[in-house]
């Protein structure tokens, strides 16, 4: 069970003062401090002599933490007696070495060191530790680099530049000399198309980016060895500046396509948040924050913040008073934020728009449009999703400045790794057939991800798979605290729950890997929710399969199941193929097509166009 960690009280400690001084818990019922209002006390330094304790004090017990070459540190483990005017309750001391803390959360700070849950923020790097052991190894490791880094300046490397001249994007000598139909025919067996003017060429390598030799290693160490085809385009594209309207199927490597550019903008010098990032959920944004982490490790002044809804608001505040360069928010906790004039966004250089269909409907488009209007109008604008339709498309040439629009694949498709079955089951049978594809070894993998329409019914069926089946299963939506949500993720990505039953708050940019089955026991509203739902079984180039379940209740997306299902080579039900909902709405739209052919001016019709129009000037 998901236990709160306990609340914490910021003790500055002066360089006069070498004890340690430890954090004592608020009261019950004070809201929950930030991540980022926890401090580690001062560590004093090997053979250095702690000054005497101050009044109605016991002195600190002090251990040292072994290395490699002799003691690494020593470590109060003591705390002061409390006084008159402190009226906690008993503190909590504070952890000593790493093996006595819990593993992080998801969406909670780790430990730099050891990656476990970072229950305290170092007094002097402002980084996330979970113990004194780690702290005293983390303070260690910043003094090396810092003696690596002054002996670099004392001795300069001619042929290593600054790292300011990495700013500038230039297409490699290799890219440079490849021949236009080599390019084309690369775009080509890529499923790359590009629209747009002065588009450069797409990378073949990372280091084709010319980026910092720490994000390279970064890029190693996140596990990105060989970029995908949206990188590959879209990275040099958004290293130049460009606005960008992207579409890419799901699991394609959009975020990291967008990320670096973020980072290198971010990494210019600006003394207010450098990049905004939008996204429609709390576990979206959660993720993207992760992975900008993992790759803004160890470069310069780099720091982020999250604001999303159902966290503590305070915290956030907090956070953003500490110099971030990359804002990453839902749309209603930022402009709760801006309301309060605790954010400026007049220094963000670029803008990204994550799920940009979602972003952009009636719902989020007011709050987005408001928060555009705070940014200067300059700044670079990425809009991504796996699918962006016309109306969109429309709202983005407003939006956008002479934007490069790029497609990956065939556009607003699902994702071609996952295999999709389309049953046509009637209401009264669904559940029967849900239990049947639960209990068939050859179809059944766990975890199973079930996405239904409302929040009630996600309950209801989550507990019939339960009572029936006897499998552990749970049901996830936007009614359940930030806390359980958290929760619920974590145990999906670990393996204890055999089916997830949610409503579409999973549905989009997630990378649920471990997912291989996917069932849509209610047809989603539109085809591109369809898209983004089945695109959660084949993740990161992972093959998975997506069922279906459908009658004449979703009748009105007949005909765009099989416009969309058919190509992939997908078996139709002959229900849906045989019925006259479907044909009507074939016929309407051949309709449509033959309206608007006939409106353009051709050399085959443009003679009976002159006829028309002189036979009705006459009757007239």
């Amino acid at each position: 069970m998901f236990v709160p960690r306990s609340l914490k009280v910021k003790r500055n400690v002066s360089d006069d003062d070498k004890s340690c001084v430890a954090k004592k818990p608020k009261p019950q019922g004070e809201k929950l401090s930030s991540e980022e209002d926890r401090e580690i006390p001062n560590v004093t330094s090997v053979g250095g002599e702690t000054s005497a304790s101050s009044p109605g004090r016991h002195s600190p017990e002090v251990i040292s933490l072994p290395g490699p070459n002799g003691p690494l540190a020593a470590v109060c483990l003591g705390r002061p007696e409390p006084t008159a005017e402190d009226n906690y309750a008993p503190e909590e001391p504070i952890k000593s070495f790493a093996k006595t803390q819990r593993p992080a959360e998801p969406g909670e700070p780790v430990c730099v060191v050891c990656g476990r849950y970072g229950e305290y923020i170092c007094n002097k790097t402002d980084v996330d530790v979970c113990s004194l052991e780690c702290k005293a190894k983390h303070l260690l490791q910043v003094a090396e680099k810092e003696e690596k880094i002054h002996f670099q300046k004392a001795n300069p490397d001619p042929e290593s530049p600054p790292l300011e001249a990495f700013f500038a994007y230039k297409e490699h000598s290799f890219i440079l000399n490849l021949q236009d139909d080599q390019v084309e025919n690369l775009k080509l067996q890529l499923g790359i198309s590009v629209q747009g003017q002065k588009v450069p060429r797409p990378i073949i390598d990372f280091e084709h980016c010319g980026f910092p030799e720490v994000l390279n290693c970064n890029l190693k160490k996140s596990g990105y060895e060989v970029p995908t085809p949206i990188q590959m385009q879209m990275i040099p594209i958004g290293l130049l500046g460009r606005d960008i309207v992207c579409s890419a199927d799901t699991g394609s490597g959009k975020t990291a396509a967008f990320l670096l550019p973020v980072i290198i903008r971010a990494l210019e010098k600006n003394g207010t948040p450098s990049a905004l990032i939008l996204t429609p959920t709390r576990e979206l944004a959660i993720q993207i924050e992760r992975q900008a982490k993992e790759l803004m490790c160890g470069l310069p002044d780099m720091r982020t913040v999250l604001l999303v809804g159902g966290l503590p608001l305070p915290p956030q505040l907090y956070r953003l008073k500490q110099n971030v360069k990359v804002i990453i928010a839902t749309p209603g906790r930022l402009l709760e934020i801006m309301k309060q004039s605790s954010v400026e966004l007049n220094g963000i250089k670029i803008v990204v728009i994550d799920e940009a269909d979602t972003m952009l409907k009636m719902g989020f488009q007011q709050q987005v449009l408001d928060i555009l209007e705070n940014t200067p109008l300059d700044r670079q604008t990425i809009l991504v999703s796996a699918t962006i339709p016309a109306s969109i498309e429309r709202l983005a040439s407003q939006l956008l400045h002479d934007p490069v629009r790029i497609i990956i694949g065939e556009k607003n498709l699902p994702c071609p790794s996952v295999r999709q079955i389309i049953l046509w089951v009637e209401e009264p049978s669904k559940k029967k057939k849900l239990f049947e594809i639960l209990n068939d070894e050859k179809l059944f993998k766990p975890p199973v991800l079930v996405f239904v329409d409302c929040k009630l019914g996600a309950d209801l069926l989550s507990d019939a798979v339960h009572k029936i089946t006897g499998l552990q299963s749970i049901s996830m939506h936007s009614d359940k605290s930030q806390v359980e949500r958290t929760r619920i993720l974590q145990g999906l990505f670990q393996g204890e729950y055999d089916v997830v039953v949610s409503t579409g708050v999973l549905g989009r940019g997630l990378d649920l890997i471990n997912v291989k089955l996917v069932v849509n026991f209610d047809m989603p509203s539109s085809m591109d929710e369809y898209v983004h739902q089945v695109g959660r079984a084949g993740r990161l180039g992972h093959n998975g399969t997506a069922i279906t379940f459908i009658n004449n209740n979703t009748k009105k997306l007949f005909w765009d199941i099989v416009k969309r299902v058919k190509p992939t080579g997908s078996i139709l039900p002959p229900q849906l193929l045989n019925s006259p909902y479907l044909h009507e709405q074939k016929r309407k739209e051949q309709q449509r097509v033959n309206q608007v052919q006939n409106t353009l001016v051709t050399g085959d019709n443009l003679m009976d166009i002159i006829k028309k129009h002189d036979k009705s000037h006459s009757q007239k």
